[in-house]
């Protein structure tokens, strides 16, 4: 049986809810990024984490997964048309985190 949902914010929280889905979609709004790229932005992250992440929001179809064969590993990660029209959303978010983050005194560490 289908979930259920009651609200349409928690059906947009159950697909990209969670500490690291908005953040690996709002790095991809950038481009598109190798896994290395990703684990460099988000140095909290841990590999099975971001593996695991990067994996639902596949299955998802919030991103594409690009495997060029090769050796080292050439792996490349994009949004799809779905996970593009989050980027409004992500935008948001963004904005918002870094006007919340200005009022309060709490310092971003960004990593590009």
């Amino acid at each position: 049986m289908a979930k259920r949902y009651h609200c349409p914010v928690e059906y947009a929280v159950d697909v990209i809810g969670g500490k690291w889905r908005p953040v690996i979609l709002a790095h991809l709004k950038e481009g598109v990024h190798r896994y290395g790229e990703l684990r460099r932005r988000m140095p909290d992250v841990s590999e099975k984490m971001l593996t695991q992440r990067l994996r639902e929001l596949e299955a998802d179809g919030l991103i594409l997964r690009h495997d060029h064969g090769t050796t080292p590993p050439h792996v490349e990660y994009r949004l799809t048309e779905e996970g593009l029209s989050l980027a409004p959303v992500l935008q948001a978010l963004y904005d918002w985190g870094a006007a919340r983050a200005a009022r309060t005194g709490t310092t971003i560490e960004e990593t590009a």
